[in-house]
């Protein structure tokens, strides 16, 4: 099985984004959905899952950003914190090894993000 990981940093108060939700589906050819994992992040802002890529479909790590900020007491008070024009973000993944490590830091506020891919 192969091992896909996040560190999610916010980057509005320079921390970890601890307990931002981040699931994992594979979508099909016909567009259906299956959830592979559902989690939130542990306080350092990470998560670590094993998922089986030998199935037909595209997998996508979806980062619920409005969720996060607008259940963060530190952003409560952050000026427009009610507006959230990025709700999800949505990374499809091309996972072509089934023993492969796939890391995917993401530095977030809660209107803009960057990701980039890792091998460690």
């Amino acid at each position: 099985m192969a091992t896909i990981s996040s560190h999610v940093l916010d980057s509005v108060t320079g921390s970890h984004a601890a307990g931002i939700r981040i699931s994992c589906v594979r979508r099909d050819s016909e567009g259906a959905t299956t959830v592979l994992f559902d989690k939130k992040a542990c306080e350092q802002g990470r998560i670590s899952e094993s998922v089986d890529t030998t199935l037909p479909g595209s997998i996508e790590l979806v980062f619920h950003s409005k969720d996060y900020f607008a259940h963060s007491s530190t952003h409560s008070s952050t000026p427009n914190s009610a507006h959230h024009i990025v709700s999800e973000v949505v990374v499809r993944l091309d996972l072509s090894d089934d023993s492969g490590h796939y890391h995917c830091p993401m530095m977030l506020s809660p209107h803009s993000y960057s990701i980039w891919w890792s091998d460690s």
